[in-house]
């Protein structure tokens, strides 16, 4: 081959290359510039149902009724309550927290002592439901792996929380007692002052009768970081959290409460405390409460169709209360009202509905806003969801356990990633748990 066939040759493949660089060029620039397409409203349930399926959905806190445990009437059938088992599987809830709670009573050996054994049936009521009941469609988990195996093999995951630390009495073995039986965390008061903590409730007066916890509280605390349950902050008051934070060596979790920033309530968390939080390594399981979630929104609607629920209520003969005559009930006729509250106020949403220019209802969007606000303020790995079904919880749209997926459709029409969602729904709180049983290890080995 002569020089000036070499020459053309090589003029040849450089134009080639050349040639090829622009056509590749040209290609990429077009794929950069071309818009996404958005996702039509079916491609976006779509996306919704599939992510739904993949992920653990965990639900902290729902309450019981030990009268829907029996062999006639139990979870297995479509009762009234908000979770059963019909319900978490129409609506693919995985995990439901069910929950030992004890109203406030005095503080005397005979109170301890009712209460105490108010706890042991409900635990008994649980564990009949999960070993004799329907062993084969839902089963106890204690661990994070328990969790995961239990979801994978099909059955609904039932664990245990304990709303209260009134029935701990003074005793301070009651908490490995209460640990044995499946208890996996524990708030230390509820509505009213506890024998070892201070309640939110305290605010409405400014009395305290410990400013913050009782020294027999703090020892309960501790007991708690040994044994690995998850110290729960839900109901205390600020000072007595702040004082949990700093005695615990475990993150901690609050299992049903809202931000406080848009929800003035002293039920929910204020940005202070969020922080306290995210500072510990906790989480906060938002609460899908509507007063709770938006207060303002629900008085307006309340007050619009206070005549539509008097009728109703004068029809059926319900004694009414307000949230602190509530507090004054009893237990058994706490349940009572909150079962007879809801047929009210759903009768009353259905015969509302048809009047033009009335307020809407606390919705899921309402209760997304506080996930968004709190994602945004201190983290998504410090969030997590809860519902209060059976405790006065629920808003349109999650109103029980088989509407659990639009949750999950409106994190995905907010740009949540299903990786964000797992942890929305169940990673993070299950992370806690691991942490919380790891630093018990430690305690225990010392």
């Amino acid at each position: 081959m002569n020089s000036n066939t070499k020459s053309e040759l090589a003029f040849t493949i450089n134009n080639m290359f050349k040639l090829a660089f622009l056509c590749l060029s040209i290609t990429l620039s077009s794929c950069k510039t071309e818009p996404e397409q958005p996702m039509t409203e079916e491609q976006l349930i779509a996306k919704a149902k599939e992510i739904h399926e993949r992920v653990i959905t965990l639900d902290t806190h729902c309450d019981i009724n030990v009268n829907n445990f029996t062999d006639s009437i139990n979870y297995t059938q479509e009762l009234d309550n908000q979770v059963n088992l019909p319900k978490m599987k129409k609506g693919g809830l995985d995990v439901a927290w069910f929950i030992v709670y004890t109203g406030q009573d005095t503080l005397t050996d005979e109170g301890y002592k009712q209460a105490y054994e108010n706890a042991i049936s409900k635990f008994d009521a649980i564990h009949r439901l999960v070993e004799e009941i329907a062993p084969n469609d839902i089963e106890l988990a204690t661990t994070s792996d328990d969790v995961r195996r239990i979801a994978a093999s099909g059955k609904k995951v039932a664990m245990i929380g304990i709303e209260n630390g009134y029935p701990v009495g003074m005793d301070i073995n009651n908490v490995k007692k209460f640990y044995d039986l499946g208890g996996r965390y524990m708030s230390l008061a509820h509505n009213g002052h506890s024998q070892l903590s201070d309640s939110n409730t305290g605010e409405r007066d400014s009395l305290w009768l410990h400013n913050g916890l009782s020294d027999f509280g703090k020892e309960v605390i501790k007991e708690m970081n040994k044994w690995g349950m998850m110290i729960d902050v839900s109901h205390p008051s600020k000072e007595a959290i702040r004082q949990m934070i700093e005695l615990s060596q475990a993150p901690i979790i609050a299992s049903h409460s809202s931000a406080r920033a848009l929800c003035d309530h002293s039920r929910n968390l204020d940005d202070e405390q969020l922080q306290w939080m995210k500072d510990n390594g906790g989480v906060i399981q938002t609460v899908a409460f509507k007063s709770y979630v938006n207060e303002e929104k629900q008085n307006i609607r309340d007050e619009k169709i206070k005549e539509i629920r008097e009728a109703i209520i004068d029809s059926l003969g319900i004694t009414w209360h307000d949230w602190t005559s509530f507090g004054q009930l009893d237990e058994a006729a706490q349940m009572e009202f909150i079962a007879k509250r809801k047929i009210v106020m759903d009768l009353a949403d259905k015969k509302a509905n048809s009047i033009e220019g009335l307020p809407g209802n606390v919705n899921v969007s309402d209760f997304v806003d506080h996930i968004d606000y709190m994602v945004e303020k201190i983290g998504l790995d410090h969030v997590g969801i809860s519902s209060d079904f059976d405790g006065g919880g629920g808003v349109d749209g999650w109103n029980d356990a088989s509407e659990t997926f639009n949750v999950t459709l409106e994190l995905v029409r907010r740009g949540y990633t299903e990786e964000e969602i797992g942890k929305l729904w169940s990673g993070n709180l299950l992370r806690v748990l691991d942490e919380v049983q790891e630093v018990a290890k430690k305690l225990q080995a010392e």
